[in-house]
């Protein structure tokens, strides 16, 4: 394929003002369909449900993160450190790239009709059809995405613990959200960062930053991406697209798009990933439209589980939620089940209505991916043993939380 001279963009960002598309390799993958399709996709699901403002999209994302990447790598090359056009180039794509195999509401598609296929695979196998049609232009992006290229820190900038992707979602769906707490300094990290031993560090100074980036993502998860109205909202698209779907497989008709149909039906394999291009192209072509459009067509389907699910969806009736400490216990949960089939339920059709699920939240794991600090003697120091100033156990420790959702007609202490 050969590439189009392309004159050098700029896009007016709300979060971070003008945006420069730095290369015509990158502006040519911005224009490909398969990352337009981001535009259709948001960010944060139905979180908007809870948080109006909250219907930013992958695309504002991708591109937020690249301008990150931009400035790390600037940053980089300042204190010394050499990044060729060609390692630049590669980074800028892979994190450009790295959510184009999102599917619609997040991970909604994931928990229920295509459970085979997760977003990190998707994205990848998306970025080697690109690397065909571009001529083997993304060689090195796939490298420095898979973590198989030479120089490790690149990919730490594209997924670690701190990569440039967290640090453009907190702010953003901080921005969109009106959720302060999520708001973290970008800027003065990304100055703060240096390469010792092939891996990225933090400069000493920059160590309470990271303390309040650890702090903004816990505060995020609890208030925004775990909030429990957001809970029962997802799970109650999870349960009908799997209605859908049943529904479609056992040769009911149901309306919905050819993409979404596709899989709906459940007539693909994947096997082979998406060397089958009949997979990838059906997968392309869905996004949130064919989601909420199926489900406005559903609201008069002749099956009463299904109009009942995507009635309460769409008109945001959505199912009380509980969350504890605690496991709910079999005879709570099948107290409210059995009540829920009084209104005229069988025992397996009121699993959709009556369910229990865990959560987790963690802003640091364990691992061998840490974040480490550069103490002024050039001493390397794992962010728990050089933090003085905030004990960080709080943080690193991981938050198992149970919910219950159920209809908000039942009474949940019967």
């Amino acid at each position: 394929m050969n590439l189009t001279r392309n004159k050098k963009k700029i896009i007016n960002d709300p979060v971070y003002g003008f945006i420069s598309i730095p290369d015509e390799l990158i502006f040519d993958l911005i224009e490909h369909p398969w990352f337009q399709r981001l535009r259709r996709i948001r960010q944060l699901g139905l979180t908007d449900y809870v948080y109006p403002g909250a219907n930013h999209s992958r695309f504002h994302h991708a591109i937020g993160s690249m301008h990150l990447m931009t400035l790390a790598i600037e940053q980089l090359r300042y204190r010394g450190h050499e990044i060729t056009e060609e390692e630049a180039r590669g980074a800028l794509a892979a994190i450009l790239l790295h959510d184009i195999g999102h599917g619609p509401f997040s991970h909604a598609l994931e928990h229920s009709i295509i459970p085979e296929l997760h977003h990190e695979e998707l994205s990848l196998m998306f970025m080697e059809e690109l690397n065909r049609e571009f001529e083997g232009k993304l060689n090195t992006c796939i490298q420095i995405f898979k973590g198989t290229y030479h120089k490790k820190f690149l990919h730490q900038l594209v997924s670690s613990q701190l990569d440039m992707d967290r640090l453009d979602y907190l702010n953003r769906d901080s921005f969109f959200t009106g959720v302060a707490e999520g708001t973290v300094g970008s800027d003065r990290i990304i100055k703060m960062l240096d390469v010792v031993n092939d891996e990225i560090v933090v400069l000493e100074k920059g160590i309470y930053s990271i303390e309040k980036f650890l702090l903004a993502r816990r505060l995020m998860y609890w208030q925004v991406y775990l909030h429990k109205t957001v809970l029962s909202a997802e799970n109650l698209l999870v349960n009908m697209l799997r209605r859908a779907r049943y529904l479609a497989e056992n040769g009911e008709k149901v309306y919905a798009s050819s993409a979404l149909s596709f899989f709906l039906e459940g007539k693909y394999s994947t096997s082979e990933g998406f060397r089958n291009a009949e997979l990838r192209d059906a997968f392309a072509g869905l996004d949130d439209y064919d989601i909420f459009a199926s489900a406005k067509e559903w609201l008069n389907h002749s099956d009463p589980i299904l109009k009942e699910l995507s009635t309460r969806l769409i008109q945001r009736k959505l199912l009380r939620i509980q969350l504890d400490n605690q496991p709910y216990t079999k005879e709570k949960v099948e107290a409210l089940q059995k009540a829920w089939e009084k209104k005229g339920y069988n025992a397996e059709d009121s699993s959709y209505f009556v369910f229990t699920g865990e959560i987790t939240n963690s802003a640091y794991k364990d691992g061998d991916d840490k974040i480490n600090i550069c103490l002024k003697d050039g001493q390397i120091m794992e962010l728990r043993k050089a933090s003085d100033q905030l004990r960080l156990s709080v943080l690193t420790e991981s938050t198992r939380k149970y919910f219950l959702c159920y209809p908000k007609e039942l009474d949940a202490n019967n």
